[in-house]
Order: structure tokens, then sequence, then C-alpha cells
């Protein structure tokens, strides 16, 4: 994960499962930052929604559509030169395949953590997706590979230090 990043405007992906923070950092990046920010969940179709809300996993079939909305979302602000910063779970390379479509200066933010804060921190907030579904997303998880761009994040840490690591990771800092 040490090859260089292009010179494209960087497009920050906030991943991991449900409950993971991803969303909180991908704040913090964007207050320090300014840029702007698309919040995967609300891209999800109604359908997908219902399903994790009744518990039942998403299926690839129910992913594709809506990663490639996001891919798309990313792709408009790309052809003008912008930079972005999504929260998305991105669980499966495929998956990020898709949303590497948007822009060739893509990276991802693997938020990662302890399996019982994630449940807790799941279980204190109102969200459609129930902790049930934790396991379902740990078991579908496939890390980043060595040729993807991209860092892991220990989300036990200050929202506020994981921004400032990604930021200097990747020159940023404000």
């Amino acid at each position: 994960m040490t090859t260089p990043l292009s010179t494209a405007p960087l497009h920050l992906v906030f991943m991991g499962v449900s409950g993971s923070g991803k969303s909180t950092v991908a704040e913090a990046a964007r207050g320090r930052l300014g840029w702007e920010f698309a919040e995967g969940d609300d891209f999800h179709p109604p359908a997908n929604v219902a399903k994790m809300r009744d518990g039942i996993p998403l299926t690839d079939a129910d992913r594709w559509g809506w990663l490639e909305s996001l891919a798309d979302w990313t792709a408009e602000r790309d052809a003008r030169g912008e930079p972005t910063i999504i929260a998305c779970s991105a669980l499966r390379r495929a998956y990020r395949d898709v949303l590497r479509r948007g822009g060739e200066g893509t990276f991802f933010i693997h938020c990662t953590g302890d399996k019982h804060m994630i449940l807790e921190r799941m279980g204190a907030r109102e969200h459609f997706m129930p902790p049930s579904l934790l396991e379902s997303q740990l078991d579908t998880l496939e890390p980043l590979q060595a040729d993807e761009q991209g860092m892991d994040v220990d989300v036990g840490l200050p929202v506020d230090r994981i921004a400032a690591l990604v930021l200097a990771r990747l020159d940023l800092s404000t």
C-alpha cells in the first residue's frame, strides 16, 4: 500500500463494517478539508434499507446499483477536478473496484476495530442496520490488498487523531 497516488483529484473512501465509525471519521476529515461529502447510506434504494432494517443481509445483486451510483457521484466531481469524501462499507475488493471507477485518485481508509466495541456502538445509535447483521458484514469483509491505495486505521483512537493520521499519510495536514 505504498504505491504513490496520482496527481488526479483525491477521492477518500472511509470504509468498514457498520458501526466502525467510518461516517464519524469521514465527517472529521471533511471538517478539516472542506471537501464535498457523500454518506453512502443515503444512496441506498429504499428496498435495500428495508431489507437491512428487517435484519436481512444485502446480496451482491443488491449492492451493485448502489455502488454504481456512488461511483457516478464521484466521477461527476472528478471530471470537474473536485476532491471528495465518501463513507461506504466497501467490504469486498469487487465493490472497491466499482468505487475506483469514480476517479483515478481513489484512496480507501479502512476503519477497523474490536468487534465488541463495534457492537456496543451499533447498539447505542439509531440506525436502520441492526447489530444482528454485524456478523454477516464481518464474513463479507475482504481487507485491503497490498496493491490497493489505502490504509487501515484503528477506530479505538480518538476521531481527531484518526483524521490527523489520514491527512498526514496523504500529506494534506492542515
